[in-house]
């Protein structure tokens, strides 16, 4: 990693990207060159800066006084979100290629990685300036839309694109990129409680250095190589000519980004449903449900069901099949994601036992609370509801049969 060479790059790009994205777009570059020398470092800012602020420095709470996340939670925090963020960032160079010859312009899968990368430049540089009080935001924001700015400058350069379509390739392309991160966010929040946060050629040739294999940094690395190689198989599929053989490499390609093997069949309705007992710990089902949804190719299984005691008290159980997005479990045991917090009335933490997450919710105010799991690392359960105690919910959760659901994390995947 050279850093004089990226800080020049930098300089270069935010003074004079008119002249700077020609430079670009004729610079022999991979995938693996991209990350290793530009996007690790200037993706790490952002995370970093919030680390120091939530953790370090602290947030200012009116009438209450300053809050900081514990050190734990921020240093998770931060490894988990720059983790998601080297994936969003390869997904919305994804939807620049795939939206090229819709804007007149012409597919070329590195170049769209480099216009993506080098247009948030701005944006990552100015998020060092949230550790700053309220106008930390401001500096934020305008590198945000500075960064709008370059990749219209640098669409019509790297994707050849007619300059007058690239304001609408640039619009679509902003909403595309909201939708991704929100959808990181979405599917992280919704596995443990609001943690979530908003992202070819040869791989390590002679000469070349490398992570360490199991370290966070070697993972990722892995994982530009499978990116790399899912990229050539989309190549090979658009030069056939072949609609099947392309729709099936794209969606190969969009499993990889998320950190998958393959395309993912969830279970089917009725096999996820088999596995919500009648009985939970002197619990009695009252009502059940389940469904299968699927949306731009990817698909989620949900079962429900509610239980009663005799004494009117209810439990909510929910399993989900999280399908493609299984793969942001793998960013999480990558970078060893744990949070832990307390408040005057009760506790929420996540935390990892082996190979599995856990997640605890409690609120002695209400007298009620949340406990939850990853089996397989793809199925999500969780038991919420009133109870004497988390250990009520912890005991029911010995009715689920979780080996048996971990057993099929392989089901449905397609290599």
């Amino acid at each position: 990693m050279d850093f004089n060479r990226i800080m020049t790059r930098v300089q270069a790009i935010l003074k004079n990207p008119k002249a700077t994205w020609p430079v670009i777009a004729g610079e022999p570059t991979t995938v693996r060159e991209l990350y290793i020398g530009y996007i690790l470092l200037l993706a790490a800012i952002s995370p970093v800066a919030a680390f120091l602020k939530l953790s370090v420095f602290g947030v200012g709470v009116p009438m209450m006084g300053t809050y900081r996340m514990g050190f734990g939670a921020g240093v998770g925090n931060m490894l988990f979100s720059y983790g998601l963020s080297l994936a969003a960032i390869y997904l919305v160079g994804m939807v620049v290629n795939f939206l090229a010859p819709t804007f007149g312009g012409e597919k070329n899968d590195l170049q769209a990685l480099k216009v993506v990368a080098y247009s948030y430049t701005a944006a990552w540089v100015a998020g060092a300036a949230q550790i700053l009080p309220w106008i930390g935001m401001l500096i934020a924001l305008a590198g945000s839309i500075y960064s709008i700015y370059l990749l219209y400058l640098g669409l019509p350069v790297l994707m050849k694109c007619p300059s007058h379509k690239a304001m609408g390739y640039t619009a679509v392309t902003m909403v595309a990129a909201m939708v991704i991160s929100f959808m990181v966010s979405v599917v992280v929040g919704g596995l443990f409680g609001g943690m979530g946060m908003m992202p070819g050629g040869q791989m390590n040739g002679p000469g070349q250095g490398s992570f360490d294999k199991d370290s966070p940094g070697g993972r990722v690395e892995e994982w530009t190589r499978k990116m790399e190689s899912a990229t050539r198989e989309v190549e090979q599929a658009q030069q056939s000519g072949d609609a099947r053989q392309q729709s099936e490499a794209m969606g190969k390609m969009m499993a990889t980004a998320l950190g998958n093997d393959g395309q993912i069949e969830t279970l089917a309705p009725e096999r996820i449903r088999a596995f919500l007992p009648e009985m939970l710990s002197g619990y009695t089902r009252s009502s059940i449900s389940a469904e299968r949804t699927a949306a731009m190719g990817f698909q989620i299984s949900t079962a429900t069901a509610s239980y009663e005691n005799g004494s009117g008290n209810t439990l909510d159980l929910e399993i989900t099949d999280m399908g493609l997005a299984r793969g942001v479990m793998a960013f999480a045991g990558w970078f060893g994601v744990e949070q832990e917090k307390t408040t005057d009335t009760g506790f929420e933490k996540t935390y990892r036992q082996g190979k599995n997450f856990f997640h605890e919710q409690w609120d002695s105010g209400s007298g009620s609370g949340e406990y939850g799991t990853v089996a397989g690392e793809r199925f999500i359960v969780k038991i919420s509801g009133p109870a004497v105690d988390i250990e009520v919910l912890k005991e029911a959760m010995k009715g689920i049969d979780l080996a048996a659901l971990a057993a099929l994390k392989n089901e449905g995947v397609k290599k």
